[in-house]
């Protein structure tokens, strides 16, 4: 970044090809022998999705999805699609890292500021989701004996049949308080159980009986807990598919993953729409842009 011009090629070597761990140490020591911060200094050198890949790179995870959660509700509008990527997502200990930074970085409860941009029954969701604590009801009957848990499942599944396909319209609460529990185990066998009364998938049901942001939100949630790398395969796919890319959720899903379960997207991607995400990310982006994203997603394969 010294003198006139950057060197784009070197700053894709180095933060693409490093851990988080060892950015954030890359970053003390580029301050403590240069005197500034780093973040600032790639911000003044670089524009455009490229400046934003990198910036969100830089970020420990709970500090970037503070960031996109912040960005998506600031200003006129709100982006619901990175509240929902975001929130339906994470795990409960990840929500609860995610709060407190929030509130640290930002000065501000995230819940407040999620209820004051949305309304209705998908900010209840959102709500939800950010509710940490299990309910002590609820834990008993999952850590129950066998007749308690069975018993519990069959009025779960009954409960969410009759708000939805049995149902003249829909009780998107029952569905609110079904879904948002969390335990994984416990709602994959809740969806079997719901296919073999109602002869139906239960996102079959949510894509009848729902629509806008409460579809797109509850959708996630049951995507997620099914296999949380093809939910990000699907929201990938979608962002580049068609004419134009969404760029936002390309890069949010890129930098935030990369990481965790970037292998396993890959995988999925190329089991569910026939082609690489690499190839994919090749033909629908250019420049130093895709040469970082595709130093993210790794080789063909």
């Amino acid at each position: 970044m010294k003198g006139a011009g950057t060197n784009e090629a070197t700053i894709i070597e180095i933060l693409a090809h490093r851990t988080i761990a060892q950015r954030q140490k890359i970053k003390e020591a580029f301050k403590q022998s240069v005197g500034k911060e780093l973040l600032d200094c790639l911000k003044s050198e670089l524009t455009g999705n490229f400046e934003m890949i990198v910036v969100g790179l830089m970020m420990p995870a709970p500090v970037y999805d503070a960031y996109e959660l912040k960005n998506a509700i600031k200003g006129a509008g709100t982006e619901e699609a990175c509240l929902i990527d975001i929130l339906a997502s994470r795990s409960k200990a990840e929500i609860k890292e995610i709060i407190a930074t929030y509130k640290k970085e930002h000065g501000k409860s995230l819940e407040d500021d999620v209820c004051g941009d949305t309304s209705g029954m998908f900010q209840r969701v959102l709500v939800s989701l950010l509710t940490v604590n299990k309910s002590p009801a609820l834990s008993y009957f999952i850590k129950g004996n066998c007749s308690d848990k069975m018993l519990l499942l069959f009025l779960i599944q009954q409960d969410i049949y009759e708000a939805g396909e049995a149902h003249w319209g829909t009780d998107e609460v029952k569905f609110l308080t079904v879904l948002c529990v969390r335990n994984r185990n416990h709602l994959l066998r809740v969806f079997q159980e719901y296919q073999k009364i109602s002869g139906r998938d239960i996102e079959d049901s949510i894509k009848r009986e729902m629509s806008g942001c409460l579809e797109d939100a509850f959708l996630a949630i049951v995507k997620c807990m099914k296999n949380k790398p093809a939910f990000f395969a699907e929201r990938l796919y979608k962002s580049m598919k068609g004419l134009g890319t969404t760029d936002s959720v390309l890069i949010r899903i890129m930098v935030a993953r990369a990481e965790i379960d970037m292998l396993d997207i890959k995988a999925e991607f190329l089991k569910m729409y026939g082609k690489t995400l690499h190839s994919f990310i090749k033909g629908d982006t250019s420049g130093d842009y895709r040469k970082i994203l595709l130093e993210l997603c790794g080789g063909e394969k």
